[in-house]
């Protein structure tokens, strides 16, 4: 069964910034997820057959975490199963992410603010000078860890999900921060560095509460920063 071609490009930034974070998706969710949108979706087709043990093989995964994974995404809307069989094992419809009903609300939210395939999302924020002043310019010249003002010779740009874990370049996932938290927090998870700049008494408690939800702000899409007037 074929589907219309979609944007390879938009899904995946949809996938990184929209499905995955707001379904709280484990790794191995996510994983056999990309696995099957790469053999579906991306490759223009709404279903996808395959077994258990054989995608458990080709994922280096066992065979439990695969079928309980194809069962959460089931129960999540981010695919359908319409057929199990001992024989062909199972055949799955899969889901755009605007089509699952668990993120509906989110994208009927968005289209009241922002037009479809909007351009912000699809922006590398890393790629030029005004783009990643863009982003400091978002933090209002303060760490967006630490809280401290910070002066341009002393900032720079951290991937929230550090680039080795496959961080995006997306408003998503840069922040402006200084140079020492920058090298504190290295590939460490940002919450656990907050926790840690909280133990050193660097954040008092609500300034750490308010860290974590701006975490999860950043990644929902909330904390947008202003495209330069040439988009560039």
């Amino acid at each position: 069964m074929r589907n219309k071609s979609v944007n390879a490009k938009l899904l995946w930034v949809q996938f990184e910034d929209v499905l995955v974070p707001r379904l709280e998706l484990t790794v191995k969710e996510r994983v056999v997820y990309s696995h099957l949108l790469r053999h579906s979706l991306v490759v223009g087709k709404v279903r996808v057959q395959f077994a258990v043990m054989a995608l458990a093989r080709t994922l280096g995964l066992c065979n439990g975490p695969v079928r309980h994974a194809v069962r959460r995404l089931d129960e999540l809307g981010a695919l359908r199963v319409l057929k199990r069989s001992h024989k062909t094992g199972h055949l799955v419809e899969m889901r755009l992410p605007e089509k699952i009903r668990a993120l509906r609300r989110y994208y009927a939210s968005q289209a009241a603010v922002e037009p479809p395939a909007s351009a912000l999302e699809a922006t590398d924020f890393w790629k030029t000078w005004a783009l990643r002043k863009a982003i400091h310019d978002r933090e209002r010249g303060a760490c967006f860890y630490c809280l401290r003002r910070t002066a341009a010779s002393v900032r720079c740009l951290d991937h929230v999900v550090p680039r080795v874990r496959f961080g995006r370049n997306s408003y998503r996932n840069l922040v402006s921060c200084c140079l020492e938290c920058n090298s504190r927090k290295g590939d460490r998870p940002a919450p656990d560095f907050l926790r840690t700049l909280y133990r050193l008494g660097r954040l008092t408690p609500a300034e750490l509460d308010g860290r974590l939800r701006a975490l999860k702000d950043l990644a929902a899409g909330k904390l947008r920063p202003a495209l330069p007037e040439n988009g560039k």
